[in-house]
């Protein structure tokens, strides 16, 4: 789970909320641990992508089976970015605060193009990009310029969104779209949706995105 915080701030320490959290799940039956995880040695991963002040902690409890969740907090958000308040209904009725899809196709985007996971593909970089072009959802090209110049050292003004295109068009010639489809494909209910998956049908996504 990733989680943002709306302004930067080197103070935070998500310790300081263990007590609400693990209340919240008692609250539903549940006996959990948090641990904060130490990062051993800075990977291409964290390097590209993955900032060095993103707290990284583990959530896990037990019920069939044990279940462990690797929640992120960027205590440095880039900033250019707008929230909104979404209702959910379930275990309870509650409000959550989440980026705007704008946004998020922005932080999607920016995975998709500098995501450094030498031989791996993630699949999913790859369903959100087309979800994101068949329902017509605008990208924040400014919040993934401060995405990119904050993380990757490419200032806003030589990260154009032509120069964009250029870099998400190569990456796509250049990536196996069989290996795509076979990561994603335990996840998808109707594999068959996967059979126009080629690179010619992701460079004319590409020129169908709302920049």
């Amino acid at each position: 789970m990733d989680f943002s915080l709306l302004q930067a701030d080197d103070r935070f320490r998500l310790e300081d909320y263990f007590d609400a959290i693990i209340a919240e799940f008692q609250s539903l039956g549940r006996e959990i641990s948090i641990t904060r995880k130490e990062k051993k040695k800075q990977t291409n991963v964290e390097s590209a992508f993955l900032k060095d002040n993103t707290e990284v902690y583990n959530l896990a409890f037990t019920t069939e089976k044990s279940v462990k969740i690797k929640i992120e907090v960027d205590t440095q958000p880039p900033m250019g970015f707008s929230t909104e308040q979404k209702l959910l209904l379930l275990p309870f009725s509650f409000m959550v605060r989440c980026y705007t899809l704008p946004d998020l196709y922005a932080g999607k985007m920016h995975a998709l193009l500098f995501r450094a996971w030498k031989s791996r593909i993630k699949g999913r970089d790859w369903y959100d990009f087309e979800w994101y072009v068949r329902h017509h959802i605008a990208l924040n090209f400014h919040h993934l310029q401060q995405r990119v110049e904050q993380i990757n050292a490419i200032g806003r003004d030589a990260f154009s969104c032509a120069v964009f295109l250029q870099m998400l068009k190569e990456k796509i010639r250049n990536t196996d779209i069989n290996s795509v489809k076979n990561d994603v494909r335990p996840f998808i209910g109707n594999p068959s949706e996967m059979d126009i998956w080629t690179t010619d049908y992701f460079l004319q996504l590409a020129d169908r995105m709302l920049l």
